[in-house]
């Protein structure tokens, strides 16, 4: 399937063999990380730029560089030599004949073999949930720091359960195989046999003799992980971001995703959006919306947008301004806004106001009008 690819990518991995570039750097990490931190780096990176799911350009490149870097710094011999003396030391180590992995074998052996739909290590729960941000940050983009408990292997045990590698024993049960054989009598003669998994160690193979005192034999402990969600302009309402392989972990799972659905939260008055479009409510006053009126309003982003009607304004009326809606998400340009206007009238007039405005609408001095 990946004989091509295969030929191709050896190729480069021997480039990234010469350029000796900083394995850390190619992880992502510091040299101060844990073994934990060396495997999720793998995990979450080899992920984004395999091939099978990345076709950008240096994708290729990056995801060998990423594979030898895991290669080395996941062995602890390997990763003493390096931190010591370099990808020379690696090679003097090896007689100067390095045996490199194959990074698609390496890729395959990590995730339980395929990739697309053929991986065939379980996968352990999607969490989903809505996160609500502010229209304003929705507009102009930022990045949003979050924290998520979730549950994490052991470090002290490494997801075993045991207090020591020399506390996990075979079963007795079944030998070791996780599965009891039984075999039952037919008739004189003839026996069928039967198979179950092991209820002894739940068809582990193996037995823990003494609890790791961290996790208590769980495996497994609970911590809060800090994430930054970043926000592009106009991203769109229910937009899903994707953190992956940041659920819940377990010796026995590969960890699901977390998916995030970004929505605006929800304001009293203010601004509204549809898409790419804004609306905005202004009130004015009976004289605004008779003579005439400048305005200035705020946008979400603080920038001013001027208004300036002339002439009369009625209840209602939507006044449309082209390119100061939202952001058209994944694209350029903006929508457009669209400002209804509401007109208050006095709660009561003075014998002076109605004097006055009945001079303008009536002319001075008596005057009669019909009546219904």
């Amino acid at each position: 399937m990946h004989s091509t690819s295969c030929a191709l990518l050896l190729l480069l991995f021997l480039a990234v063999i010469v350029s000796a570039a900083d394995l850390y750097k190619a992880l992502e990490l510091s040299r101060h990380a844990s073994e934990q931190d060396i495997r999720k780096a793998y995990k979450r990176l080899s992920r984004k730029y395999h091939p099978d799911k990345n076709t950008d350009a240096g994708a290729e490149a990056k995801f060998v560089e990423i594979a030898h870097a895991y290669e080395v710094l996941s062995d602890t011999t390997k990763r003493q030599i390096y931190d010591r003396h370099g990808e020379e030391g690696l090679r003097a180590h090896e007689g100067g004949q390095q045996q490199h992995a194959n990074p698609f074998d390496m890729f395959s052996t990590f995730f339980g073999g395929g990739f697309g739909g053929q991986q065939q290590t379980r996968r352990g729960p999607t969490v989903m949930m809505d996160f609500e941000i502010s229209l304003a940050d929705m507009y102009t983009g930022s990045s949003t720091d979050f924290s998520l408990k979730k549950h994490v292997l052991c470090d002290h045990c490494r997801g075993s359960g045991a207090a020591s590698d020399g506390d996990i024993h075979p079963c007795r049960g079944c030998g070791g195989s996780g599965v009891k054989i039984s075999k039952q009598q037919i008739f004189p003669g003839m026996f069928a046999q039967t198979q179950a998994t092991c209820n002894d160690c739940g068809g582990r193979g193996t037995v823990v003799v003494k609890k790791c005192p961290h996790c208590g034999g769980q495996k497994v402990v609970e911590h809060i992980q800090h994430y930054t969600l970043d926000i592009d302009p106009g991203m769109s309402e229910g937009h899903e971001v994707i953190f992956d392989g940041e659920g819940d972990e377990s010796p026995d799972w590969e960890p699901g995703d977390v998916i995030l659905r970004v929505r605006s939260r929800k304001e009293e008055g203010g601004w509204r959006r549809k898409e790419s479009t804004l609306y905005w409510r202004e009130t004015i006053g009976i004289d605004e919306a008779l003579l005439g009126f400048k305005r200035n309003i705020s946008h979400l982003d603080e920038h001013i947008v001027a208004i300036d009607r002339k002439g009369v304004t009625q209840p209602g009326y939507v006044q449309m301004i082209e390119g100061e809606g939202m952001p058209v998400f994944g694209q350029s340009g903006n929508g457009n806004l669209y400002i209804e206007y509401n007109v208050v009238l006095p709660s009561e007039l003075n014998s002076e106001m109605r004097r006055k405005l009945e001079e303008v609408f009536y002319g001075s001095g008596d005057h009669q009008r019909d009546e219904l």
